[in-house]
Protein backbone atom coordinates (compact mmCIF):
# COMPACT_ATOMS: atom_id res chain seq x y z
CA UNK A 1 0.00 0.00 0.00
CA UNK A 2 1.79 2.77 -1.00
CA UNK A 3 -1.03 5.32 -0.79
CA UNK A 4 -0.95 6.65 3.01
CA UNK A 5 -4.87 7.34 1.58
CA UNK A 6 -5.75 4.20 1.26
CA UNK A 7 -3.69 2.59 3.92
CA UNK A 8 -5.93 4.69 6.42
CA UNK A 9 -9.11 4.08 4.64
CA UNK A 10 -8.00 0.06 5.24
CA UNK A 11 -7.49 0.61 8.12
CA UNK A 12 -11.47 1.80 9.10
CA UNK A 13 -12.26 -0.65 6.60
CA UNK A 14 -11.18 -3.57 8.24
CA UNK A 15 -12.30 -2.35 11.79
CA UNK A 16 -15.44 -1.90 10.72
CA UNK A 17 -15.52 -5.29 9.18
CA UNK A 18 -14.45 -6.69 12.74
CA UNK A 19 -17.22 -4.54 14.21
CA UNK A 20 -19.18 -6.59 11.69
CA UNK A 21 -18.69 -9.56 13.12
CA UNK A 22 -18.74 -8.69 16.37
CA UNK A 23 -22.54 -7.75 16.02
CA UNK A 24 -22.97 -10.98 14.15
CA UNK A 25 -21.32 -12.99 16.69
CA UNK A 26 -23.40 -11.10 19.95
CA UNK A 27 -26.15 -11.90 17.78
CA UNK A 28 -25.77 -15.65 18.07
CA UNK A 29 -24.99 -15.17 21.58
CA UNK A 30 -28.25 -13.58 22.47
CA UNK A 31 -29.81 -16.67 20.22
CA UNK A 32 -28.48 -18.81 22.49
CA UNK A 33 -28.70 -17.21 25.54
CA UNK A 34 -32.52 -16.65 25.13
CA UNK A 35 -33.16 -19.78 22.91
CA UNK A 36 -34.85 -17.91 20.24
CA UNK A 37 -33.92 -19.86 16.66
CA UNK A 38 -35.47 -19.04 13.36
CA UNK A 39 -34.75 -21.99 12.25
CA UNK A 40 -36.81 -25.41 13.16
CA UNK A 41 -33.47 -27.26 12.66
CA UNK A 42 -31.58 -25.04 15.43
CA UNK A 43 -34.19 -25.27 17.67
CA UNK A 44 -34.72 -29.10 17.76
CA UNK A 45 -30.52 -29.43 18.35
CA UNK A 46 -31.29 -26.78 21.43
CA UNK A 47 -34.34 -28.34 22.98
CA UNK A 48 -36.64 -28.60 20.52
CA UNK A 49 -39.67 -26.30 18.33
CA UNK A 50 -40.53 -24.48 20.93
CA UNK A 51 -37.67 -22.58 20.70
CA UNK A 52 -38.18 -21.80 16.95
CA UNK A 53 -39.42 -18.13 17.56
CA UNK A 54 -38.09 -14.66 17.96
CA UNK A 55 -37.11 -12.81 20.41
CA UNK A 56 -37.27 -8.69 21.13
CA UNK A 57 -33.38 -8.58 22.75
CA UNK A 58 -31.99 -11.25 19.32
CA UNK A 59 -33.99 -9.29 17.36
CA UNK A 60 -32.40 -6.12 18.36
CA UNK A 61 -28.94 -7.60 17.42
CA UNK A 62 -30.15 -8.73 14.29
CA UNK A 63 -31.04 -4.83 13.19
CA UNK A 64 -27.90 -3.47 14.45
CA UNK A 65 -26.42 -6.07 12.59
CA UNK A 66 -28.37 -5.09 9.41
CA UNK A 67 -27.96 -1.64 9.18
CA UNK A 68 -24.13 -1.96 9.50
CA UNK A 69 -24.66 -3.87 6.35
CA UNK A 70 -26.99 -1.20 4.79
CA UNK A 71 -24.38 1.38 5.77
CA UNK A 72 -20.83 -0.05 6.36
CA UNK A 73 -21.08 -1.50 2.35
CA UNK A 74 -22.07 1.31 1.29
CA UNK A 75 -18.92 3.41 3.10
CA UNK A 76 -16.50 0.61 1.72
CA UNK A 77 -17.26 1.35 -1.88
CA UNK A 78 -17.44 5.26 -1.70
CA UNK A 79 -13.95 5.11 0.54
CA UNK A 80 -12.27 2.84 -2.14
CA UNK A 81 -13.11 5.56 -5.12
CA UNK A 82 -12.19 8.16 -3.03
CA UNK A 83 -9.11 6.97 -1.56
CA UNK A 84 -7.87 6.27 -5.94
CA UNK A 85 -8.78 10.17 -6.31
CA UNK A 86 -5.64 10.89 -3.81
CA UNK A 87 -7.57 13.35 -1.14
CA UNK A 88 -5.81 15.36 1.20
CA UNK A 89 -4.43 12.75 3.89
CA UNK A 90 -5.71 14.68 7.04
CA UNK A 91 -9.09 15.49 5.23
CA UNK A 92 -9.83 11.82 4.34
CA UNK A 93 -8.76 10.62 7.86
CA UNK A 94 -11.61 12.90 8.96
CA UNK A 95 -14.13 11.23 7.19
CA UNK A 96 -13.31 7.93 7.69
CA UNK A 97 -12.72 8.38 11.64
CA UNK A 98 -15.90 10.19 12.00
CA UNK A 99 -18.06 7.20 10.19
CA UNK A 100 -16.33 4.93 12.39
CA UNK A 101 -16.81 6.45 15.66
CA UNK A 102 -20.57 7.19 14.37
CA UNK A 103 -20.91 3.33 13.46
CA UNK A 104 -19.57 2.12 16.97
CA UNK A 105 -21.90 4.75 18.82
CA UNK A 106 -24.81 3.71 16.62
CA UNK A 107 -24.11 -0.22 16.98
CA UNK A 108 -23.50 0.42 21.48
CA UNK A 109 -26.99 2.82 21.04
CA UNK A 110 -28.65 0.08 19.49
CA UNK A 111 -27.14 -2.80 21.56
CA UNK A 112 -27.00 -1.49 24.96
CA UNK A 113 -30.73 0.85 24.30
CA UNK A 114 -29.40 4.04 25.02
CA UNK A 115 -31.28 6.65 25.71
CA UNK A 116 -32.58 8.34 21.73
CA UNK A 117 -31.53 10.54 20.27
CA UNK A 118 -28.36 9.14 20.57
CA UNK A 119 -28.70 6.24 17.99
CA UNK A 120 -30.43 9.05 15.60
CA UNK A 121 -27.61 11.02 15.59
CA UNK A 122 -24.88 8.55 15.56
CA UNK A 123 -26.69 7.79 11.96
CA UNK A 124 -26.57 10.90 11.27
CA UNK A 125 -23.46 12.26 12.02
CA UNK A 126 -22.12 8.80 10.13
CA UNK A 127 -24.03 10.10 6.59
CA UNK A 128 -22.02 13.12 6.54
CA UNK A 129 -19.19 12.09 5.43
CA UNK A 130 -20.47 9.75 3.45
CA UNK A 131 -22.44 11.97 1.15
CA UNK A 132 -19.38 14.54 1.73
CA UNK A 133 -17.48 11.27 -0.67
CA UNK A 134 -20.07 10.54 -2.73
CA UNK A 135 -20.16 14.43 -3.93
CA UNK A 136 -16.78 15.00 -4.22
CA UNK A 137 -16.81 11.46 -6.35
CA UNK A 138 -19.30 12.92 -8.51
CA UNK A 139 -17.74 16.16 -8.95
CA UNK A 140 -13.93 14.81 -9.60
CA UNK A 141 -16.30 12.56 -12.51
CA UNK A 142 -17.41 15.24 -13.96
CA UNK A 143 -14.48 17.41 -14.01
CA UNK A 144 -12.63 14.26 -15.33
CA UNK A 145 -15.44 12.62 -18.03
Amino acid sequence: MDSPVFACFAFYGSLLILKMYALAFITGQQRLRKKAFTNPEDAMRHGGLMYHRTDPDVERTRRAHRNDMENIYAFLFLGAIYSLMEPNLFIANVHFLVFFVARVVHSIAYVCVLKAPTRSLAYTIGQIPCVSIALQILVHAVAHW
